[in-house]
């Protein structure tokens, strides 16, 4: 790649990075976004890794966050001319059990409520209350996940909020972001199975029951997906990247594959360029945005004497979660579980089954051992999209939640590597007989299979250390206006004009576009106000 300039230059083309470019090339910038993979996505990637024309989304999958974002709200129509398609799954999530029930949620609140009914009428009651505080309470607190953090802006909606929910809702609010996901559903429901169904959201966000935090993301992504279902992009989650870049393409802006960049180029403590591996450079005139994590951006792409040292000690804490296995099945049928054939409408299947499960597996995981029953997500895409398999075939993708990033044993004594590469299969063996017994005669429907473990994630995208697809862990103490770490919580780094957006920063892990947008409208408003002085001085 031949030395070039544009006015920013963005390092990694995920859906955050590509979300800052649109909105700067709208603003008028010239914008290179450079990818190190032959294609652009990030965790965001479509592809047949099993058999021809079966379409797996490798890591990502749910766009609810993107679909109810700011940028959506504002650009939706431009992505639909470019392509992107959704379709919504109004049977979005269900646990099953050992016993063979299983509790499912849907956006009919009727059908619902029969399945609690079916396990208890205390919590189908209990149920009903939380959802009608939930729509009470939502549209002051969404909109806070649009906002810069800390700000004016976001005190503001507090504010709001207080005035229209009474002064009880910051101490509602406060108790969420402080509770553990099992104090919160102990405080509500009295069977296991429910307490399980809601709870076990917890552990897609690095928060296993006992863990202060994961009271918020259980409450949020079982409300919101029970009132609005589960959006799905037709084809594979990759329809959004290739609609991102077509709309940037169409303003001007330019998507590189293939371009790793090895260098932040740092001038008299301000980012000037990024110098690629191929030996070329991209200068930027007035921005280096580092769609990166920080043990990609700060232990990689810049020279430790180039940050204080007291930041270097700060950002040398961050913690990341642990790991993810993805097991990509192409099916002959869908499964046939134990509960019942109607479980094959739902999108997401969890097994977890029950929160001490949970909680031993988690524990296990960050010991280093493979845990002997991990949480399991289990996705039905082709249940609601079936153009992602032949005619009459389906797809399964099955996340094991939580793993160890580097394996030291086995919590079941049955494995004796250590190697991810060498025990991944024997893992996954273990995997399809946890699924069997909730779904017999799984395997033998089974025509291929791709397994990804932790190891095998971080060689496809550097940024998910360990297997770990947050971007780092999202407990308290790594979140909100301390995410990445105290005091640059906006999108700032100590050196001028390097910017840093993506899962490390607020609002965290997940496709919601929210740290890309709220960047770029950062710099873009930084720009109007320069440039209004300029003209009144001159």
């Amino acid at each position: 790649m031949s030395a070039t300039a544009a006015d920013a230059v963005v390092v990694g083309a995920g859906h955050n990075g590509l979300v800052a470019a649109i909105l700067l090339a709208r603003a008028g910038w010239r914008v290179t976004v450079l990818e190190r993979a032959d294609e652009p996505g990030g965790a965001i990637r479509t592809a047949e890794v099993t058999l021809p024309g079966f379409r797996h989304d490798l890591y990502a999958a749910n766009l609810n966050l993107f679909m109810g974002s700011r940028f959506f709200a504002e650009h939706g129509g431009d992505l639909f001319r470019h392509g992107f398609s959704v379709v919504a799954a109004e049977q979005p999530f269900g646990s099953v059990f050992p016993d063979g029930r299983f509790v499912g949620v849907s956006t009919d609140p009727d059908a619902t409520r029969a399945l609690l009914e079916s396990v208890s009428a205390a919590d189908a009651r209990a149920w009903t209350e939380l959802s009608a505080w939930f729509d009470a309470i939502a549209p002051h607190l969404f909109p806070l996940l649009g906002q810069p953090m800390p700000s004016l802006s976001a005190a503001r909606l507090v504010w709001r909020g207080y005035r229209a929910l009474g002064k009880e809702w910051p101490l509602d609010l406060l108790e969420l972001t402080a509770q553990s996901s099992r104090a919160f559903v102990e405080g509500r429901f009295e069977s296991p199975e429910v307490r399980a169904l809601v709870a076990v959201w917890g552990m897609h966000l690095d928060f296993p029951p006992d863990v202060p935090g994961g009271a918020l993301f259980a409450f949020l992504e079982t409300f919101a997906s029970a009132a609005n279902g589960m959006a799905l992009g037709v084809g594979g989650a990759r329809s959004l990247i290739d609609a991102l870049v077509a709309l940037l393409e169409s303003l001007g802006g330019e998507v590189v594959c293939g371009a790793e960049a090895e260098r932040i180029v740092v001038e008299h403590g301000r980012a000037v360029g990024v110098d690629v591996r191929d030996g070329g450079r991209v200068t930027a005139r007035r921005a280096v945005i580092a769609n990166l994590t920080p043990a990609m951006l700060f232990g990689k792409l810049l020279a430790p004497e180039a940050l204080p040292p007291s930041f270097r000690r700060k950002i040398g804490r961050y913690r990341y979660a642990p790991g993810t296995m993805m097991v990509h099945l192409a099916l002959d049928d869908l499964p046939s579980w134990q509960a019942g054939d109607d479980v094959r409408r739902w999108s997401y299947v969890h097994v977890g089954p029950y929160l001490d499960d949970m909680g031993l597996a988690y524990q296990q995981a960050v010991a280093g051992l493979l845990p002997v029953q991990p949480t399991l997500v289990v996705g039905q895409p082709t249940a609601v999209d079936p153009s992602r398999a032949p005619e009459g075939k389906h797809i399964l993708w099955v996340q094991a939640r939580v793993l160890p990033g580097v394996v030291r044993g086995d919590a079941a004594g049955e494995i004796h590597e250590t190697s991810w590469d060498l025990v991944k299969d024997a893992y996954a063996d273990r995997i399809l007989a946890i699924l069997e017994r909730y779904a017999p005669g799984l395997r033998d429907r089974v025509l291929a299979r791709a397994v990804l473990s932790p190891l095998d994630i971080e060689r496809g995208n550097p940024n998910l250390v360990g297997g770990d697809h947050l971007g780092g862990s999202m407990h308290p103490a790594q979140h909100f206006f301390l995410r990445p770490v105290p005091g640059w919580s906006r999108y700032r780094t100590p050196i001028d004009r390097l910017y840093m957006c993506g899962a490390a920063t607020w609002p965290g892990a997940g496709v919601g576009a929210g740290s890309g947008y709220l960047l770029a409208r950062t710099l873009t408003r930084r720009r109007g106000v320069r440039s209004w002085i300029e003209h009144r001085i001159s």
